[in-house]
């Protein structure tokens, strides 16, 4: 298996398109044999700081087919820029919506 932490002789960054995922209980659900609160909903979010770029177009696909396969309920951008606040972005539909950050479990 190939070895995808950074390391001290390269520097980089660890591979994927996430970098952090954030998950709760969703008590919406309730399925017969289960109770509310047995499912989650989840989050990916991909983290951009500085003067890093956004991701790219492809980055946005990568993202969608990840969300896709975990079932997560979206993908969130969030950035931040020296002396500025926190913004977050909700991809919908290959786009990055402005959102507060109480709107991704809201």
């Amino acid at each position: 298996m190939e070895n995808i932490a950074a390391t001290p002789k390269t520097k980089s960054e660890t591979r994927g398109i996430v970098d952090l995922m954030a998950i709760r209980k969703d008590h919406r659900k309730e399925v017969p044999g289960l109770k509310r609160g047995d499912f989650f909903e989840i989050v990916l979010i991909q983290t951009k700081g500085g003067t890093a770029p956004r991701p790219t177009a492809e980055d946005v696909v990568r993202l969608s087919k990840v969300a896709k396969h975990h079932r997560a309920k979206g993908v969130v951008l969030a950035e931040w820029k020296k002396a500025d606040k926190l913004a977050v972005f909700w991809l919908k539909e290959k786009n990055w919506k402005h959102v507060a950050p109480a709107d991704i479990f809201g």
